[in-house]
């Protein structure tokens, strides 16, 4: 492990995740193919993606005073992640009840819990506190509140800030200010923006002045475009047997957030993402179809060989 240091505020829940052939109509009950129970919120996939190659990663959140707090703590605790200032309040923890068709399409409800308990004061403290930090990775999962004062400790220590803005909300003007990087699917750009964008440059290229940051909307099966300094830079996904797209765009900003920590240039931390989010949507599960670290390193050198090609 480098000493790079990535430190994600957000949410911790756990996924209840049911197969099924088609969705459900409106009062009807279908039987499902099969059930798993597994460890997400998009804070805590991002932190794990991170961890997985190999930088320092730090979790800020809560969890509740219920069995899920435990699991998830042992979680992390496995998966690299230091959990010092995952905060334990009343009432039960987050939970995602998540649907997933045979083609890999999902249906997600939050429900936040604990998740929404997150302070503010508390989450800059984090920052502040922790010996180096290098990236700071925020969502909406918690209240903006929490993640504005994170971002304003990162700044004040000279951290790089990235917002992935889902699910869907309007964003605290005070918040984007601080943001550096901002990560939208396609469908939360196209709320952000009030209209389509994602295939009209020019327009993407207003979107990202009007932020002043960088922008990068990930596009699901056809790659990422990157909008930076006066830049459109399209990044294509290879092609894959998708077997369960949950989670690929966490896998994609957590992969983002630790190339970046890592030294990597933003086009290449991008590509990293792109890598990390193809290879787990060959996989069931949210955080279990993640690379692991091993993978990550063999798909780390195929790029660095690519570049040197």
């Amino acid at each position: 492990m480098t000493d790079a240091s990535v430190v994600v505020v957000g949410s911790c829940n756990i996924d209840l995740v049911a197969y099924t052939p088609r969705m459900p109509e409106p009062g009807e009950t279908l039987l499902g193919d099969r059930f798993a129970m597994g460890f997400g919120g998009k804070g805590a996939n991002q932190a794990v993606m991170a961890s997985r190659l190999g930088t320092k990663v730090w979790m800020v959140g809560a969890l509740g005073s219920d069995v899920y707090r435990d699991m998830t703590l042992a979680n992390f605790a496995t998966q690299g992640v230091a959990t010092t200032y995952v905060d334990e309040m009343p009432g039960s923890s987050g939970v995602a009840p998540i649907w997933v068709e045979p083609d890999g399409t999902n249906r997600i409800i939050v429900v936040p819990g604990a998740n929404f308990s997150v302070d503010a004061g508390a989450a800059g403290a984090a920052i502040r506190s922790i010996e180096r930090v290098d990236v700071v990775i925020g969502q909406l999962e918690i209240p903006q509140a929490a993640t504005l004062a994170a971002f304003e400790a990162a700044r004040e220590r000279g951290a790089t800030t990235i917002l992935n803005p889902a699910p869907a909300a309007a964003l605290d003007p005070a918040l984007v200010a601080v943001t550096d990087w901002l990560i939208p699917n396609e469908h939360e750009l196209e709320a952000l923006a009030g209209r389509t964008i994602a295939d009209d440059d020019h327009a993407l290229l207003e979107e990202a002045r009007r932020f002043r940051g960088g922008l990068i909307v990930t596009l699901g099966a056809n790659g990422v475009v990157v909008v930076a300094g006066g830049v459109v830079s399209r990044l294509p996904a290879p092609e894959v047997r998708a077997t369960d797209t949950t989670g690929a765009g966490d896998a994609f900003v957590g992969a983002f957030g630790s190339g970046l920590a890592l030294g990597l240039d933003p086009l290449d931390a991008a590509r990293l993402g792109i890598a990390c989010a193809s290879d787990s949507v060959t996989r069931p599960g949210t955080q279990a179809s993640f690379p692991d670290a091993a993978r990550t390193l063999e798909l780390r050198a195929r790029l660095a060989s690519v570049g040197r090609g």
